[in-house]
């Protein structure tokens, strides 16, 4: 039965990203269905093989080792804050992201960031029928973060077409910054988090080709990385602050969607007698049963889906912690899965203003596609959860 209503789950994804297209003609149908191909193949690895088992070890103990150096300066900074055997959420889960932006600044400076990046581009590009900087863009979206991505383009973004900046921006709100993995990790599943970014890559790919099919002149491909000439000092200095501005930012953000989800939940159950959440899990429950999740367990999912869509993930993940146990492992691992991106409407915004700073005309491109951006980004975290829900 599960295979039934992937098939269905991965014909209604495909059908809706089909209906919002701007040149159905032009779709390349060959490397779409490769790409769904690719994402099984690698879900299965990842998730049901040995081997797919020890890479999300190392992938976490990596991320593991790496919280607990960042502990140590937590701790001196923060020592004697938290009462014994208590662990407030901005000390373990959000700081943790400035040494980890620190690291990725140091990758960067150090060329082997962008070697990496520029490298699997460049094989994805074989495979996606897209241009290489769209395939570069792709992957180094998910390293370097949503905003961040556009500075090392940002000599060619005036000459985008609106067809390539739309794939680049999907790609970019599809995925989500190695500098917040970890702070994912402590919320959900480590495996469930590794074949999300992996499998949401080609996602990207495959609903940005029928939502907003192209073809590349080859003498338009180049790819021109943008690197900024920094002492390494300077560069430290730029990633701590810049880290510590996300941590700060998040925690903001989880204060105030917080306290107005509990705010609006508590009007809506004071005069309708449900609250909003439940009402937008009814309205998403349709498309979690899809996904794969049991109709009993849709309403609750769906509800999760729907807070993480007009607040944050880290909002829905928090919100996953919490009722967890009212759900299947499988349906665990298929909600995790789909909460592991950028797609949410704060993105619209941050996305649009990242390009504006670097090109005021491109920037109010972006604004004016800003709607159809996230529903190509939602389409794609819907994608990668059908696809999770057939091999779990």
């Amino acid at each position: 039965m599960k295979y039934v209503i992937a098939v269905i789950g991965l014909l209604v994804v495909l059908g809706l990203a089909y209906l919002a297209s701007n040149n159905r003609k032009q779709i390349k149908l060959k490397p779409v269905i490769l790409m769904v191909i690719i994402q099984l193949i690698l879900s299965a690895i990842l998730l049901n093989t040995n081997f797919g088992l020890i890479i999300t070890k190392v992938f976490a103990g990596v991320f593991e080792k790496l919280l607990e150096y960042a502990a140590s300066g937590i701790s001196f900074v923060f020592g004697g804050l938290a009462n014994e055997g208590e662990a407030p959420f901005f000390l373990t889960v959000l700081l943790p992201i400035v040494f980890i932006s620190v690291l990725i600044g140091i990758l960067q400076h150090l060329k082997i960031l962008p070697f990496i990046m520029k490298g699997i581009g460049l094989l994805l590009s074989k495979v996606n029928g897209l241009g290489k900087l769209e395939s570069y863009n792709g992957v180094a979206s998910a390293m370097v973060g949503q905003s961040e991505v556009f500075i090392t383009v940002k000599k060619q973004l005036g000459q985008l077409s609106e067809q390539r900046l739309y794939t680049m921006c999907a790609s970019a709100m599809s995925t989500v910054s190695m500098s917040i993995v970890g702070a994912y990790m402590t919320m959900i599943e480590p495996k469930y988090v590794v074949t999300a970014l992996v499998i949401n890559l080609f996602g990207g790919f495959i609903i940005a080709s029928i939502i907003n099919p192209y073809t590349v002149d080859a003498k338009e491909d180049i790819l021109e990385i943008q690197e900024e000439k920094q002492s390494f000092f300077e560069m430290l200095g730029e990633y701590i602050m810049d880290g510590f501005k996300v941590a700060i930012i998040v925690g903001a953000m989880l204060i105030g969607f917080v306290a107005l989800m509990a705010g609006i939940n508590s009007v809506f159950d004071l005069i309708f007698g449900i609250t909003f959440q439940e009402i937008l899990g009814y309205i998403f429950a349709p498309i979690a049963f899809i996904m794969g999740v049991p109709w009993a367990e849709s309403v609750n999912a769906g509800a999760i889906m729907a807070t993480k869509l007009v607040t944050n993930e880290f909002v829905a993940m928090l919100d996953l912690t919490n009722i967890q146990s009212e759900f299947s492992s499988r349906t665990i691992g298929i909600i995790s899965v789909f909460l592991v991106s950028f797609a949410n409407f704060s993105s619209i915004g941050i996305i649009a203003g990242a390009v504006k700073s670097l090109n005021e005309e491109k920037g109010n491109a972006v604004a004016r596609f800003g709607l159809k951006l996230l529903y190509g980004a939602t389409l794609v975290s819907v994608l990668s959860a059908v696809v999770v829900g057939v091999v779990l």
